[in-house]
C-alpha cells in the first residue's frame, strides 16, 4: 500500500491534499486529523525540497499542487511566492523533516484522533 485513499476518489482526494497544503503554508500549522496529516507530510516535504532548489521548473512543479490565490478573508498574499521567497530559503541547511505533527486527542463526534501539523522553527 503506497498511500491512503481516505475513502475518497482520486479528484477528491487530490483537491483536499491542494487545499491542506496550501493552507500549511499560508498559515504554518493547521489542524487536521492524524491519517490526512501523514499524507500531507510526504507532499509538503515535496513542495519544500523544490523551493530549497528555487529553480523556474521547480516553481512549475510546485504550482501543480499549491493553490497561488489566496483565500477570502486572508491578506492578498501569493501563497506560491511565500513558500519560494520565505519558506524554501529557511529550510536551506536542513535536510528533511519540515513538518511536524502534534496529537491533539480524539474528536468528541467520532472519536477520530486529531493533530496538530506544523512547519518546524
Amino acid at each position: 500500500m503506497g498511500y491512503r485513499k481516505l475513502n475518497r476518489r482520486t479528484g477528491s482526494r487530490e483537491a483536499l491534499f491542494r487545499s491542506l497544503v496550501t493552507d500549511l503554508f499560508m498559515y504554518g500549522r493547521i489542524r487536521t486529523t492524524e491519517a490526512k496529516a501523514k499524507e500531507l507530510r510526504k507532499l509538503a516535504d515535496k513542495m519544500i525540497t523544490l523551493a530549497k532548489r528555487g529553480d523556474l521548473h521547480s516553481r512549475r512543479l510546485a504550482a501543480r499542487y499549491v493553490r497561488p490565490e489566496a483565500v477570502e478573508g486572508v491578506e492578498s498574499q501569493n501563497v506560491l511566492q511565500k513558500l519560494f521567497s520565505e519558506i524554501g530559503p529557511k529550510f536551506a541547511e536542513r535536510h528533511g523533516g519540515y513538518t511536524r505533527i502534534l496529537k491533539l486527542g480524539p474528536r468528541r463526534g467520532d472519536a477520530t484522533e486529531m493533530v496538530y501539523i506544523e512547519l518546524v522553527e
